[in-house]
Parts: C-alpha cells; sequence; structure tokens
C-alpha cells in the first residue's frame, strides 16, 4: 500500500486559499461592473380624480432613487397635461406632482401616454376614479399608451397585477440573492420545498398585512434588514472549518419564514406607496402574490437547471472546481448584499 503523501495536505490547504482569493476577485468585480441596485423598479402611479364632466384632479407620483429620478412625463391625448403642474411635492422615494383641470376634454376616449416610459423599466399604474367612475389599467415599456374606455361597465381591471407581481420580484436582486442563497445551502433536494414553502408563506402574510394597512415599518429600514437577511445567509455558505452545523443548515425552513417576513413588508413596499384599487384590494392583492409566487419558482426552475449543469461540466473540468463552484456564488452574494446595506443605512442616516 502507498503511503499518503505529506505534501497533500499543504497542497489542499493552498488550493483552498487560491479559491478563496479568486472567488473574492471575481465577486468583487461583479459588484463594482454590475448595477448594484435592486427595488429601484418599483411602479409609477398616474391617478385621475373625476369630480365632474371635463373637471378633474391629475396625481403624478413617481418613484425616485436618493435625488435621481428617471424622465417621466405623463400625457393626455386632450392636453390639460401639457404644462406645469400646479402643485409639486417630494416625499420619502417619491416626486408628486398634481394638475387641477376644470371645464376641460372629459377623460372618457382619451389615450394616456407616459413619454420616456418605453426606454425604462418602470411600470406605471393608470387609475381613474370619482362618481360611477372605476378604470385602472397599467403601462408598460413595451405598451406605453392605452385608451381610457370610461363608458363601459363599471370595475376595476386588476389582471396587470399579476405581471406587476412577476415583473417584481424578477427585478429584484435582493429577494431573488437570498432565494438563491437558501438554494445553494441547500441544494438540490426535497428540502428546498419545504425552505421555499415557509418563505412564501411568511412573505405571503405580511405583504397582506402591510399592504392593506395593518402593519406599518418605515421602508428605509425593512429594506436595510433585507440586505442584512442576504448578508447573513452568505456567511452561511461559507461556514467555518470543523464547525458543527448551523442553526441554518439544520432547520432552513426556520431561517426562511424568519426572513420571510421581512421580504413580504418590502413586497409591500411596491403597492403601499400607490394603493390598492378601491373596491378590488383583496383581488389585487392576491393576483400580485400570485405573480410574485410564479416569479420566484421560475427563478428557482432556472437557477436550479444552472446548479446541476455545472455539476455535470465540473467533472470534466481538468481541476478541482468545487472550492470555486462553492465560494464564488458566496462571496459575489455577500458582495453585494453588503453594498446594499451600507448604501441603505447611509440613506436612512443622511
Amino acid at each position: 500500500m502507498t503511503a499518503p503523501s505529506p505534501l497533500r495536505s499543504p497542497d489542499r490547504a493552498a488550493g483552498r486559499a487560491g479559491a478563496r482569493l479568486i472567488a473574492a476577485i471575481l465577486a468583487w468585480l461583479a459588484v463594482l461592473v454590475l448595477p448594484a441596485s435592486a427595488h429601484e423598479v418599483r411602479p409609477a402611479l398616474l391617478r385621475l380624480t373625476v369630480a365632474g364632466p371635463g373637471t378633474y384632479q391629475a396625481t403624478w407620483k413617481q418613484p425616485v432613487v436618493g435625488d435621481m429620478a428617471i424622465r417621466l412625463i405623463p400625457r393626455l391625448s386632450g392636453g390639460a397635461l401639457d404644462r406645469l403642474p400646479d402643485t409639486q411635492t417630494v416625499a420619502p422615494g417619491f416626486i408628486v406632482r398634481g394638475w387641477r383641470v376644470v371645464r376641460g376634454q372629459p377623460l372618457d376616449g382619451q389615450t394616456v401616454s407616459v413619454e420616456g416610459l418605453s426606454q425604462s423599466v418602470t411600470d406605471v399604474i393608470v387609475r381613474v376614479e370619482g362618481p360611477g367612475v372605476s378604470f385602472e389599467t397599467l403601462l408598460r415599456p413595451a405598451a406605453p399608451t392605452a385608451v381610457l374606455k370610461l363608458s363601459g361597465p363599471a370595475g376595476i381591471a386588476i389582471p396587470g397585477y399579476l405581471t406587476l407581481g412577476v415583473e417584481h420580484i424578477l427585478t429584484g436582486a435582493d429577494h431573488l440573492m437570498f432565494v438563491l442563497g437558501l438554494l445553494l445551502l441547500i441544494g438540490p433536494s426535497w428540502r428546498i420545498i419545504k425552505a421555499v414553502s415557509a418563505f412564501t408563506v411568511a412573505h405571503s402574510l405580511t405583504l397582506a398585512l402591510a399592504a392593506l394597512g395593518y402593519i406599518h415599518f418605515p421602508s428605509a429600514v425593512i429594506e436595510a434588514l433585507v440586505a442584512l437577511s442576504i448578508v447573513f445567509v452568505a456567511l452561511e455558505l461559507v461556514p467555518a472549518p470543523d464547525a458543527p452545523p448551523s442553526l441554518t443548515r439544520r432547520h432552513p425552513w426556520l431561517i426562511a419564514f424568519t426572513f420571510g417576513l421581512l421580504h413580504g413588508m418590502a413586497f409591500a413596499g411596491a403597492l403601499a406607496q400607490i394603493g390598492l384599487p378601491p373596491g378590488a384590494a383583496p383581488a389585487a392583492l392576491f393576483l400580485f402574490n400570485v405573480g410574485v409566487e410564479i416569479g420566484q419558482l421560475l427563478f428557482i426552475a432556472a437557477a436550479l437547471a444552472v446548479v446541476l449543469g455545472l455539476r455535470a461540466l465540473r467533472r470534466r473540468a481538468p481541476f478541482d472546481t468545487a472550492a470555486l463552484a462553492r465560494l464564488v456564488p458566496a462571496y459575489a452574494i455577500g458582495g453585494f448584499a453588503c453594498y446594499w446595506l451600507i448604501e441603505r443605512l447611509v440613506t436612512i442616516y443622511a
């Protein structure tokens, strides 16, 4: 029998150290090169409150990031919004502009559009409400115009909330990284179903309570805590050598549920800032949540396919890629999460 080489352990240690260095370099390059922002894609709102024929109040509510706002200009084909707004205020995370229209062209049949929307990744909810009037539609970058059909049957069109939920989760890099961290922590096994189910139940609960106004927490604090939850998961992906299994590794569903409560309140921010449609809040909330789940399942399916594909390729690699495959995602997730955490703490204390 051949005795083991005394150089094997030092070689392995050096390999692990080299893998950590390469992982850190690749992860921080990703943080520097890729846009390190999350949840800057929030819907804008154009609310038209009708008081009488040709008389209405137009309110435009556009999300901003810090002091920056993309150039989005609401338009009505009748020209009522082509002038400077009568009022303009700055709320936390939003700019609000208002126009008072008296004896103008009736809204029914007019075309509403948003200049600059097709060059953005923002959605716009258009809501018309008033005595006997109830209408809502969703403008998207691919479809930035719509006709206001107010003379049809009363009711609010809410299917757009399903699309809004799918797009919200798929453009929410922080939430996706948390889910990815869970997936990498647990691996492709039945336990991921249990953890994702716990995450779904938790964020559905706080999403409903927050969106309906039963609970309220400052959105900036919630966003910072969401970033902190991702840092926590990233640390769990790189445990200390010879450390006993942590609570997270033994019961990942419990951590998924706990942090899911935070993520649900962050999801609710996309709806609470613009409000749910009057008279149809439960249906809109349900469709938004279903959209979030559809987007989340699509992401998990894609991530699992990539993980399984990389495992197959790793067997054919000319060198040991196990350490890189484990460390690069952990460092990347942790790097982005630290960036967001610092950014959001600065926002809170600025």
